[in-house]
């Protein structure tokens, strides 16, 4: 008996043992292509989810400078992602300078990354800075800001109004950078700016 005869007549079978040949093949070619397993290189158990209750948080950039604190009555971090969800923050941006006083601030829930670099403020956000010798009082009010904290910077795409002495400023979406006091207002912005008083 011929072999193309012989495969003719039993179809099905010499199709199964093709089929597993195949398989086995494509098998054999992955194992022998594919990428080696990334090793994990975590040494003790792993992390668990926690949360906190009436917590102090304290931040500092690269050269040892406070960057950020705050303070909230609930904290949790989620297994995952290592981020930390709050709720109720009351935080504090640190000015850096001599004789400038710090932006004091809360909002209604708070959200940071793994590596402390990005802050999400949510829902309505109010922030302020008493007055000293080199300006007056200031206040924000705004909701929805992206911070990054370490870099003293935030936006947000809602509206903003902004209070510094007797100066009045709004607009819809605003960026400020809280190192050189800039403040930056995208549509609809109007603002008030009395006249300085002359120095006697």
């Amino acid at each position: 008996m011929r072999l193309p005869g012989f495969l003719r007549d039993r179809g099905l079978p010499t199709a199964i043992v093709l089929v597993g040949l195949a398989t086995a093949l494509v098998q054999l070619l992955y194992w022998w292509m594919a990428p080696t397993p990334k090793v994990n290189e975590f040494v003790g158990p792993p992390r668990s989810g926690y949360t906190l209750t009436n917590f102090k948080l304290f931040a500092y950039d690269v050269d040892g400078l406070p960057s950020f604190r705050m303070h909230a009555p609930h904290l949790e971090r989620r297994e995952g992602d290592d981020s930390l969800y709050i709720n109720a923050p009351k935080f504090e941006l640190p000015s850096n300078q001599p004789n400038v006083p710090n932006w004091q601030g809360e909002s209604l829930y708070g959200w940071v990354d793994k590596p402390g670099t990005l802050l999400k403020l949510q829902g309505p956000v109010y922030m302020h800075r008493p007055a000293f010798p080199g300006g007056p009082a200031a206040e924000l009010h705004t909701s929805d800001v992206t911070a990054w904290p370490k870099e003293n910077r935030m936006e947000t795409a809602a509206s903003a109004q902004m209070t510094q002495g007797d100066s009045r400023m709004n607009g819809i979406g605003m960026r400020a950078n809280l190192n050189d006091n800039h403040l930056e207002l995208f549509d609809e912005s109007h603002g008030s700016f009395p006249p300085r008083k002359r120095k006697s």
